[in-house]
């Protein structure tokens, strides 16, 4: 067998701060880009490469391409304005903004929630998170040239979009969740064909199972790629299955939890290799956990009783000074909201807590060093980022 030892010598020394000495006129050296593209996983973002023969050198993310400035927007909007602004922060998973949202207005409104809302609230959330992992899947296999998987998914996912046009109106954007509760109840039969849709779903995972998971051509790239080390969890703010891969068992469902998550039976889905490979089975069972939440909702639910508390004209609502943080488990680990009011109808400040603004910053620059040109897209997708979170 052929063995090859590759040629360190013409990769760059460390200058004294710490920095590479890139001398790009040298000719050892060249830039690439990878994206910005979109649609996809990784959506309007791009990684400027430095390379050295088709081993990447250096890496830095660029963000910037379609910055909408929510943040400030919602500075400047009544707390009821916000609404349709919210769900534009995450795309695929849009009901996590909406309800991080509505919880923190509601915790300085002090108003309670009735429950058979907190019901159908959690219940929107898994159908959202199913929604986010099977287009994060399709982005994961294509990103391998495997793409019948992305066909299967976005399949499966438009099933989903049925359900939630059915509930909400609308298929991407619901702004269902509002402060006090929920716009509706369940349509009638909602329930019977939501079942459909899972079984349909379960036999689409066991499908991708079969082609994606026990491919040889996958398992052999994806295996040992990308490796997150289990001391940088920590400094780097990895959450959700980005850190449970890594064999962290954390889940803000199960450790802080809201909603009705606190009368549900599940455990998170735990793996240690943390490579590519990893990261994606712990969300494919993490989809087969939610089938299995929702079900659980649906058999519990109450079917009778108030969806919306009592709250003031909208239009002239004034919320008591204060501040508060809510945080909650969204598809890519620990979402939050941090909300400040002075006694006005708009918010003084608003931060958004997503979990894509540390994966696809710091922690890929890292991870990207010395990984293959041909690999830079899988390892872009497996760390499952949405730009919008990060330009807020």
């Amino acid at each position: 067998m052929a063995l090859f030892t590759p040629d360190r010598s013409q990769y760059p020394q460390t200058r004294a701060d710490g920095s590479l000495d890139i001398d790009l006129t040298s000719g050892k050296y060249l830039k690439l880009w990878q994206g910005p593209q979109h649609p996809g996983i990784t959506g309007n973002m791009a990684v400027e490469l430095t390379v050295c023969g088709d081993e990447v050198v250096e890496g830095r993310t660029h963000v910037g391409y379609l910055h909408r400035g929510f943040e400030k927007l919602m500075e400047r909007r009544t707390f009821i304005q916000c609404f349709p602004i919210v769900c534009r922060i995450c795309v695929p998973e849009p009901d996590f903004n909406e309800y991080c949202f509505a919880a923190a207005v509601e915790e300085l409104a002090g108003i309670q929630v009735p429950e058979r809302a907190d019901w159908i609230r959690t219940l929107i959330l898994e159908m959202g998170r199913i929604n986010s992992y099977l287009m994060y899947l399709g982005g994961q296999a294509g990103a391998f040239g495997l793409g019948v998987i992305g066909q299967w998914t976005t399949y499966a996912r438009d099933l989903m979009l049925d359900r939630f046009e059915e509930l909400t109106g609308g298929r991407i954007y619901h702004m269902f969740i509002l402060p006090g509760g929920v716009r509706d109840g369940l349509p009638d039969g909602f329930a019977t064909r939501l079942e459909e849709t899972l079984r349909e779903l379960e036999t689409v995972m066991r499908d991708v199972y079969d082609t994606l998971f026990c491919n040889a051509v996958f398992k052999t790239r994806a295996c040992g790629l990308g490796v997150i080390e289990r001391d940088w969890l920590d400094p780097y703010g990895v959450t959700g299955p980005n850190a449970r891969a890594a064999g962290m068992s954390k889940d803000v469902r199960r450790d802080q939890p809201y909603l009705v998550y606190p009368g549900l039976d599940f455990e998170p889905v735990v793996a240690t290799d943390s490579d590519v490979y990893a990261r994606a089975d712990v969300r494919r069972r993490d989809l087969l956990v939610s089938i299995d939440l929702i079900r659980q909702i649906l058999a519990r639910m109450p079917h009778s009783g108030p969806l919306m508390a009592e709250v003031p004209n909208v239009l002239h609502w004034k919320i008591p000074l204060g501040e508060t943080y809510i945080r909650g488990e969204c598809s890519r680990g620990e979402y939050g909201y941090y909300l400040v009011t002075d006694g006005s109808g708009y918010p003084r400040r608003v931060n958004v807590r997503g979990p894509s603004y540390t994966h696809a910053m710091a922690l890929l620059e890292r991870m990207i060093v010395n990984a293959n040109i041909s690999d830079v897209a899988a390892l872009m997708v497996s760390l499952h980022t949405y730009p919008p979170e990060i330009e807020r």
